[in-house]
């Protein structure tokens, strides 16, 4: 693995690396603001089955730079990162595999950018904020009505450290994050406070978990993903506050797109499938990049 820096105007860019001079895929993160470890960490062994496996730590969260301005935590300004870092890689054509935020983010840049992507694996993520929060809705009633009630009312009181909602925000990670009773550490090192870019995360997505409210609340991308016509993968699991049923409506809106359920997993299937991810995931790049497999 090599940890280095790129740039992204006058900010540094904190990037690591696996199987230099393989096949190229990037990997991008979810969050807004949840640094790439919890990622990265599950997928940088793909060097071993010939790939350069490349993810960072976008700018605002993690050990790259956290600039105090609003005006960066925007869409196409992330969108504009991707491709800085693809230029100083000075790769031509790339796969391209992003989770949760990540996936919405390698949508955006297909749309933008589509001939450097030769594959696209969606891994858990959504085209539409307004289908995310309708699973973070089914998820939070699931918990009971009450408990619901009780989690709407502590964030418009803004008593979002007491006890009971912290219990029932557990709850909620355990049950559809990551179905793991010890969460590997990748995870947790991408999890603490301090790494965490609350910036971005607040601007975008809001300052609570399960419940969107910064400015991707409306963003809806279901009708422009025809214009998706390469090879794409779309990943989903039973349990993932990202429901199934809206994964495999953007199936049926990708031109040349294949689509795997996990069964008892959430969202992370990379760890928590990890024997049944992998291998489909690997032979999605595999099978687009002309590869053997090479699987146990």
């Amino acid at each position: 693995m090599t940890d280095f820096s790129l740039r992204f105007g006058d900010n540094h860019l904190a990037c690591y690396r696996s199987g230099e001079g393989g096949v190229p895929l990037l990997i991008l993160h979810g969050g807004p603001g949840v640094p790439c470890s919890y990622v990265y960490g599950a997928h940088k062994h793909y060097a071993d089955e010939g790939f350069d496996v490349v993810s960072w730590d976008q700018l605002g969260c993690g050990a790259s730079d956290r600039p105090d301005d609003p005006a960066l935590w925007q869409v196409d300004r992330f969108v504009a990162e991707v491709e800085a870092v693809r230029e100083q890689l000075g790769w031509d054509r790339f796969f391209l595999l992003g989770n949760s935020w990540g996936g919405m983010l390698g949508i955006e840049y297909c749309l933008a950018h589509l001939a450097r992507v030769r594959a696209f694996v969606i891994g858990n993520s959504a085209a539409s904020m307004p289908h995310l929060i309708r699973g973070f809705d089914r998820c939070k009633q699931a918990l009971g009505s009450d408990t619901a009630r009780m989690m709407a009312m502590r964030e418009a009181e803004g008593t979002v450290e007491h006890p009971e909602y912290l219990a029932a925000r557990t709850l909620l990670m355990y049950r559809h994050m990551l179905r793991m009773d010890e969460w590997p550490e990748p995870v947790l090192a991408a999890m603490r406070p301090e790494v965490i870019g609350t910036r971005p995360f607040k601007a975008m997505f809001g300052p609570h978990f399960y419940n969107c409210s910064g400015n991707l609340r409306d963003w809806d991308r279901m009708n422009d993903l025809p214009r998706i016509t390469i090879p794409t993968l779309v990943t989903t699991s039973e349990w993932d506050y990202l429901l199934p049923e809206y994964a495999r409506l953007m199936w049926e809106h990708l031109p040349q797109s294949e689509i795997v359920i996990f069964r008892n997993s959430g969202h992370m299937p990379f760890w928590d499938a990890a024997e049944r991810y992998h291998p489909a995931v690997l032979g999605f790049l595999k099978k687009h990049a002309g590869m053997t497999m090479m699987l146990d």
